[in-house]
């Protein structure tokens, strides 16, 4: 599979696994986490999501311009990973709940969450930047596309399992301490130290407190309390999980840092040797940045829309997806598993595809490639509207304290939702990074990366709309919203098909 591909592909990859395994532990569970910890409602915990989820990616152009200016893009990558980790442990740290100052706990949140975004910033974009230098070497220019394919895949094979951790490590915690899990359940105990449950509801929390408590209730206010502390410390204990991915990652990338691409040695050895570094026309180099930023353009819709796995899909995935299957009880977070398990397994089967094109030379061209991947897209969101016909409004499955198992649909909704927008994914994501490092003058490696990560930001701070419209309108029409948003960067990216090929020749 790697055969024919630099040896530092390998390590690179690995090192990204790590790190996105930690960070998928922690996004698998970060939306309910802030719903739990601090009975925040979807539009509140959607706003902190988003605006997390787009730092992360806007701090990556910060990153980039780090590395492109002092060209150590090594040293910028490990102090990324130095931070990341510094932001795990403060979301780690066990505190009460309900939380006495919800200002004070609430900012504190924010802070670490702020640092883990500094740190991903200065790691990710310039780990693609030093994956794209090493096919800059012209015998592998023909399997950038593949090359960046693989690398994608290593780090979906860290997401695969990570859903599966933190609800794991939470109900375990739950269970320890004399309770079971219910999706439902915090958000009623929220509403009952709050005095705000209707009566439906409050008999739905009194019938489901019942079920998962091992010890007759006497006294609901104590039994919300002690829930809501032993169910949140199983969450911090389940982000501690992401400071050990985070330092495997640091290893492997420390083993091998010195084999990687070093511009800054490179730059310093044609200085000694009197020879110049070929220069790219001004021209040329505008043409390359006006085409990248046209590209990043579009592609704010895309994360738009596939960005609502951990907001939109994972709340629907709570209050209207059937959680009990042949006597099984399953977090709405494992949905989350479904979209690496498909990168994983899709990939090689992807790269394969394009490279049986390529050698009868008839592989489209990326640019054309992501088009196809927004039209991809949009086809998962069809099948959710047509699935999603039939539900009420979440105002009412709220009023009713939850909605009844019987009236939920099958599971098997968000799983051909998540395949679709995988193999969208695959046709956009990884081309589009290596559409980048292939584009991008060679002195903007690192900005152009960051701008790429910074557009994905840019459509991840519009995820507070999704959230918006799950909770105001009818859910079919919400995902309406998301097919328009593909189908017309799909038609904008066919509008500029041949210039983008033009470009990139």
């Amino acid at each position: 599979m790697f055969k024919g591909h630099p040896k530092g592909l390998i390590p690179a990859a690995l090192a990204n696994m790590g790190e996105r395994f930690g960070f998928y532990t922690m996004m698998a569970i970060l939306v309910l986490f802030l719903q739990a910890k601090f009975g925040l409602d979807g539009t509140a915990a959607g706003w902190i999501y988003a605006t997390f989820y787009s730092s992360i990616y806007f701090l990556a152009i910060l990153g980039g311009v780090i590395a492109d200016k002092t060209k150590n893009y090594k040293g910028t990558i490990l102090a990324g990973l130095l931070m990341m980790a510094f932001g795990y442990v403060l979301l780690a740290i066990p505190t009460p709940t309900p939380v006495p100052n919800l200002t004070l706990y609430l900012v504190a949140t924010c802070v670490a969450l702020a640092v883990i975004a500094f740190g991903n910033g200065l790691f990710k974009g310039n780990l693609q930047a030093l994956v794209g230098q090493m096919y800059d070497d012209p015998k592998y220019d023909k399997v950038r596309d593949s090359g960046f394919s693989l690398f994608y895949m290593f780090i979906n094979i860290g997401g695969i399992f990570a859903p599966m951790i933190a609800p794991s490590i939470r109900s375990w915690w739950l269970a320890r301490s004399g309770f079971e899990y219910n999706a439902n359940l915090p958000e009623l105990c929220h509403q009952h130290l709050g005095g705000t449950l209707t009566e439906k509801a409050a008999e739905r929390f009194h019938e489901i407190a019942n079920q998962v408590s091992a010890s007759p209730i006497t006294d609901y206010t104590a039994f919300c309390n002690d829930y809501l502390n032993v169910f949140n410390e199983g969450f911090h204990y389940a982000f501690a999980v992401a400071i050990v991915a985070m330092l495997i990652s640091l290893v492997i990338y420390l083993k091998n840092k010195a084999n990687f691409p070093d511009p800054a040695k490179k730059a310093a050895e044609a200085k000694a040797n009197n020879t110049t570094v070929t220069q790219m026309d001004v021209k040329e180099v505008k043409q390359r940045i006006y085409a990248l930023l046209a590209v990043f353009g579009v592609v704010i819709f895309f994360w738009f829309s596939f960005h609502q796995n951990g907001l939109t899909l994972t709340m629907f995935a709570r209050d209207y997806t059937v959680l009990n299957i042949g006597g099984f009880s399953f977090d709405p977070e494992i949905f989350q598993m479904a979209n690496p398990f498909f990168v994983v397994f899709l990939t090689p089967v992807v790269v394969g595809i394009f490279g049986w094109l390529r050698n009868r030379g008839i592989e489209p061209s990326t640019p054309k490639k992501i088009a196809i991947g927004m039209f991809i897209a949009a086809l998962a969101y069809v099948l959710m509207t047509f699935g999603s016909l039939n539900v009420p409004l979440f105002s009412e499955v709220t009023e009713m304290g939850g909605l009844p198992e019987a009236d939920k649909v099958t599971p098997f909704l968000l799983v051909g939702a998540y395949f679709i927008l995988t193999v969208a994914e695959l046709f956009i994501s990884p081309l589009g990074i290596s559409f980048v490092s292939k584009v991008a003058p060679p002195q903007y490696q690192g900005l152009m990366q960051g701008l790429w990560l910074g557009a994905t930001g840019a459509g991840n701070q519009l995820l507070v709309f999704g959230a918006m419209l799950y909770v105001g309108v009818p859910i079919w029409l919400t995902w309406t919203v998301f097919i328009g948003a593909c189908a017309i960067s799909m038609i904008i990216m066919l509008v500029m098909v041949k210039w983008l090929e033009r470009v990139s020749e």
